[in-house]
């Protein structure tokens, strides 16, 4: 009976091997570990190797940022997958800012999947500091990151908003801006990513906070969708707090095959109730966000949404 049990055992071990081995390998680059959006790779990584019932094995990659994501599609090969705001895939096309050096046909081959939840900005400062208003930054001094969109994004409105030179940016890693703000070297802090965003719920629970809210005429020279985080989205924060949004989408390369395209696209709708129930910002991800990307569809992904009625929009085919 004992040598049964452990033949029972091995011949399990094995077959779970084979499955393994079998499956297709997925390389997910994300963002930083800290950020929200590495969380949501995590998530996307774990419900898509489970739904597909093992055909698929996703491995997330820490990244600096969307454009680090975007340039190592000119040396990355096989099964490719990255996070980006469409905007970066737009100029890489277009051989502009950031990618103005390189060699736009390299982006060529870069394909649209599915949607996620989208970037959004947070002005996040303490409560005690006398800051309600953007004007009241002038003299302050606020942590903005380094190198990543959010970083880049606070920057420039700064200057959009008459603030520039006025206010002491610090361009170090957002992983210390929430002790930074605990212990009063800095004002506040500014992040991008989906609401409720992690850094924000620990900068939440170790000190009174209040988000800045943003003008309609501040969003309008910002040149991005206005977003509303709703009152109580955090402790302490009462009151809406309008702010900014930027799509982010995940996209793959023409190296991917139609079949696994399929597969992974497939594998991520079915998802969508449960990683609904593991964090709420995937209750706004639908459909209807398909209508963000700018570059068409990978046919495998296409064949997903044709078999599921979507509408998908004619610029994507």
């Amino acid at each position: 009976m004992k040598t049964t049990k452990i033949t029972a055992m091995a011949l399990a071990l094995l077959v779970g091997i084979g499955l393994q081995a079998n499956s297709t390998r997925i390389t997910l680059k994300a963002a930083k570990s800290t950020s929200s959006y590495y969380q949501m790779a995590v998530q996307i990584a774990e419900n898509v190797n489970k739904a597909s019932n093992g055909k698929l094995n996703v491995t997330v990659e820490e990244s600096q940022g969307s454009v680090q994501n975007v340039k190592e599609v000119k040396k990355r090969k096989g099964n490719y997958v990255f996070t980006s705001p469409p905007v970066l895939i737009k100029l890489a096309l277009a051989k502009k800012a950031m990618f103005k050096n390189d060699d736009p046909n390299a982006y060529k081959k870069i394909r649209s999947l599915f949607p996620i939840p989208f970037l959004t900005m947070h002005i996040v400062v303490r409560a005690n500091s006398g800051i309600k208003t953007f004007k009241d930054l002038a003299g302050k001094t606020i942590l903005i990151g380094k190198g990543s969109f959010g970083a880049k994004e606070a920057a420039k409105y700064m200057k959009l908003f008459g603030l520039q030179g006025k206010v002491k940016l610090v361009k170090a890693e957002l992983s210390n801006a929430v002790a930074a703000l605990k212990n009063g070297q800095i004002d506040g802090f500014a992040t991008a990513g989906s609401y409720p965003a992690p850094n924000v719920i620990e900068a939440a629970a170790s000190v009174k906070i209040r988000l800045l809210s943003m003008s309609d005429d501040q969003i309008k020279k910002t040149k991005r969708d206005k977003l509303i985080i709703p009152a109580g989205t955090y402790p302490g924060v009462d009151e809406d707090v309008a702010t900014t949004t930027l799509p982010v989408g995940v996209y793959t390369t023409t190296d991917m095959s139609d079949e696994t395209a399929y597969e992974f696209t497939k594998a991520f709708w079915k998802s969508k109730k449960n990683l609904e129930k593991q964090s709420v910002w995937w209750k706004a991800v639908t459909y209807k966000n398909l209508d963000m990307f700018n570059v068409k569809l990978h046919k495998g992904a296409l064949k997903y949404y044709e078999e599921a009625n979507v509408k998908v929009p004619a610029k994507l085919k």
